[in-house]
C-alpha cells in the first residue's frame, strides 16, 4: 500500500472510496465542516489536496486498511463498484469480502464510528413501492446481483454494531449531480443512441432521485448522530429529496435542459416489459452458442415503468435530517455542470 500524507494534522474521519462520485462530495462537505480527513481508494483520480491525506490501498486487504486507519474515529464506507458494470465478482469483492474486512479493521483499530452507504433499492423487487420505509424486509427477489450484494454488505454493517463499534446505514435512491458518471451521462447516451423516443408506460410513475451533497449531508448527520445509547446505532435512513418526481419528468429536465428532445410517446408498460423478458430469455438460451447482451431488460422496463420512492420520516424524526438542497435546486447546478454534454 501507498500513502501520499497531505496533511500534519491527527486524522479524525475516513472516507474510503474517497476518490469516486459520492466520496469526493463527502470529502468536501466534511472538510467544509472542519473535519480533518483522510481516503483510501484503489486509486487516487482527483487533483492533490494538501487538506487530505491519501491511503492507496485493496479494501480486502486487511493490512491495508488497519495502517490507513490508525487514529481515525469515523469511517464513512461509500466504495462500490457502478451497477452498470455487471461484474458480479467484483460486486461480491468490494461489497461484501471488502466490508467484511473493513469492519475488522475498525475494530482491530478502535475506530468508533462506521457509516454505510447502502441503498433503497435493498427493498425494491420490480414493482410499484410508495412511500417505502426502513421496516420493510429485504427483498427476496432483488433487482439484480449488485443489489443483492448490497443488502448483504448493509447486514454485515449492522450486526457490527456494538458499544465499541457504532454502526449505522444510509439508503440514497438515484443520487446525481456534479461529477455525476452514471445517472445523466446515462440519459444522454440513451438519447444519443435514440433510445429516449418513447416513455414506459401512462408517464405518471413517481421515483426518487437524490441530489448528491443531500445524500452527503445526511451522512454526516447520520455520524454525528452516533453516540452510546442512541437509537441510531445499528439502524438504517432512507435519504432522498423527500420530493418523488415523475420518472419520465425527471428525464425529460434532463433532456431538454442540455438540448435533446423529450420522449413524446408512450408504450404500454406490460407490452414493453413482455418483450423485455422474451428478448431476455431468447439471449439466456442462445448464450452456450453465443454471448449476447440485451439492451432492453425486465430490470430497466421496470426501473422505468414502476413507482419506486422512499419515506424519510425515520431520518427526520432521529438525525434531523432535511434536504438542503431542492429538487428545482438541484436539476439547475447539474445541468450547469453538464454544459459539455449539451446537444449542438
Amino acid at each position: 500500500m501507498s500513502v501520499h500524507t497531505r496533511s500534519s494534522c491527527k486524522q479524525k474521519c475516513m472516507v474510503v472510496g474517497g476518490s469516486g462520485f459520492l466520496g469526493r462530495n463527502l470529502v468536501d462537505d466534511l472538510l467544509t465542516n472542519g473535519y480533518t480527513v483522510s481516503v483510501f481508494d484503489v486509486r487516487e483520480t482527483n487533483p492533490p489536496d494538501d487538506r487530505i491525506s491519501f491511503f492507496e490501498g485493496d479494501m480486502c486487504n486487511l493490512s491495508d486498511l488497519s495502517t490507513a486507519l490508525e487514529d481515525c474515529e469515523i469511517v464513512f464506507h461509500c466504495a462500490s463498484p457502478p451497477p452498470s458494470l455487471g461484474n458480479r465478482d467484483l460486486f461480491y469483492r468490494v461489497n461484501v469480502t471488502g466490508t467484511h474486512t473493513l469492519v475488522e479493521a475498525c475494530k482491530l483499530t478502535r475506530v468508533r464510528k462506521l457509516v454505510l452507504t447502502s441503498s433503497a433499492s435493498v427493498v425494491y423487487n420490480g414493482v410499484d413501492l410508495k412511500a417505502g420505509n426502513e421496516q420493510l424486509p429485504y427483498t427476496t427477489s432483488p433487482i439484480d446481483y449488485y443489489t443483492q450484494t448490497k443488502a448483504l454488505q448493509e447486514q454485515i454493517v449492522l450486526n457490527a454494531n456494538s458499544q465499541e463499534l457504532m454502526t449505522c446505514a444510509i439508503r440514497p435512491h438515484g443520487i446525481f449531480g456534479p461529477g455525476d458518471q452514471q445517472c445523466i451521462p446515462g440519459i444522454i447516451a440513451a438519447a444519443r443512441a435514440g433510445k429516449t423516443k418513447y416513455k414506459i408506460g401512462d408517464g405518471s410513475n413517481l421515483v426518487d432521485f437524490t441530489y448528491v451533497r443531500n445524500v452527503t449531508y445526511g451522512m454526516v448527520l447520520a455520524a454525528e448522530s452516533l453516540r452510546a445509547g442512541s437509537q441510531s446505532c445499528g439502524s438504517v435512513y432512507n435519504i432522498t429529496n423527500d420530493s418523488p418526481i415523475p420518472f419520465w419528468v425527471f428525464l425529460s429536465r434532463i433532456l431538454t435542459g442540455l438540448n435533446y428532445p423529450a420522449p413524446t410517446r408512450s408504450l404500454p408498460y406490460k407490452f414493453v416489459y413482455f418483450i423485455a423478458w422474451i428478448t431476455q430469455l431468447i439471449c439466456w438460451l442462445v448464450s452456450p452458442v453465443r454471448k449476447i447482451t440485451p439492451t432492453l431488460t425486465p430490470l430497466k422496463v421496470a426501473l422505468a415503468g414502476t413507482h419506486h420512492y422512499y419515506s424519510c420520516t425515520k431520518a427526520k424524526s432521529e438525525i434531523g435530517y432535511s434536504p438542503k438542497f431542492s429538487m428545482e435546486e438541484a436539476i439547475r447546478i447539474s445541468l450547469d455542470n453538464f454544459q459539455h454534454l449539451k446537444n449542438k
